[in-house]
């Protein structure tokens, strides 16, 4: 890493530690200027948010309701930030006090089956604090991430994400990482609530719309039998909560092509569920449905 990029890394580092020095109600407050702010400069994203809101639950709340939704999404992004400050200070004993865990039997009864765990989750609440899982129950957890372009972004977040000692595995060529964690009977957590290119994903439904889904979770539970768990780490008040689900069966009839696109429509129900829980709180200003599916025209059979 050159000069500059440490700079930057020590610029970004020392900016959220002075964020976390903030009393709770002067981050309340902040988040909610700053995420009015957002909204009225930013044309572009504040367009994404009420596209893909009118998509999802346009048919489901009123105008008035869905320009609050849409305020509320920005403030809960905003205090994303902010949280990430207020980390830096937390210690291992005041996990317990800050996160509360509910259904953990799910992933106990998953992890006794000696295969490993694939947790399967999203944009949700405040996923960066979901590395507080893995001290606060005892379970050795690995977080597939994709890197961000900038590299001293990338330092500076696995630091935050491995400071209670998750294991971070890159996507590009993390396979085999994967695989070996899993024989170890460790728990593999994948976002997976995000577009793909059409060779990387599965066309199946979300929220009424054929959505392109990574195949990768189908593919290894397929692969290697580990069961899928759904978790999530969402806001309650002042308290995080972190939802662990039930196991999500695995179908398999021997078509690999079924079986793929029949078991990641179930990962994707999942997390439509989640959101519906608490739609402020899901990651609104991403283009979920910017793949479309390939329809050829007319006489043309030479496909993609």
């Amino acid at each position: 890493m050159n000069v500059f990029a440490r700079m930057m890394t020590a610029v970004f580092s020392v900016l959220f530690r002075l964020i976390g020095l903030l009393s709770p109600e002067t981050v309340y407050r902040a988040s909610r200027i700053t995420a009015r702010l957002w909204f009225r400069l930013d044309k572009k994203h504040r367009n994404i948010v009420r596209r893909n809101l009118s998509r999802a639950l346009g048919h489901e709340l009123s105008g008035k309701d869905m320009q609050a939704l849409t305020l509320n999404v920005y403030e809960n992004i905003c205090r994303i930030l902010f949280e990430i400050g207020w980390s830096y200070y937390l210690r291992l004993d005041d996990l317990p006090r800050c996160f509360k865990f509910q259904d953990v039997h799910h992933i106990r009864t998953a992890l006794a089956k000696g295969k490993g765990v694939l947790v399967l989750t999203a944009h949700l609440g405040n996923w960066e604090l979901m590395v507080a899982v893995s001290p606060t129950l005892g379970i050795p957890t690995h977080v597939v991430y994709r890197p961000f372009d900038l590299n001293p972004l990338n330092v500076f977040f696995a630091r935050i994400r491995s400071r209670f000692g998750a294991h971070l595995i890159p996507t590009a060529h993390g396979m085999r990482k994967i695989l070996r964690s899993l024989r170890h009977g460790d728990a593999v957590a994948m976002l997976m609530d995000q577009n793909v290119d059409w060779y990387e994903g599965v066309f199946v439904d979300f929220f009424g719309h054929r959505a392109c889904t990574n195949k990768g979770l189908a593919l290894l539970a397929l692969k290697t039998g580990a069961p899928v768990v759904p978790v999530f780490l969402v806001r309650d008040q002042n308290r995080f909560v972190v939802e662990f689900c039930e196991e999500i069966p695995l179908i398999q009839t021997g078509d690999r092509t079924y079986d793929i696109e029949a078991n990641t429509l179930r990962y994707n129900q999942a997390i439509e569920a989640a959101i519906r829980r608490y739609p402020a709180q899901w990651f609104w200003v991403h283009q979920r449905w910017k793949t479309r599916p390939y329809c050829p025209l007319p006489g043309n059979n030479s496909g993609r």
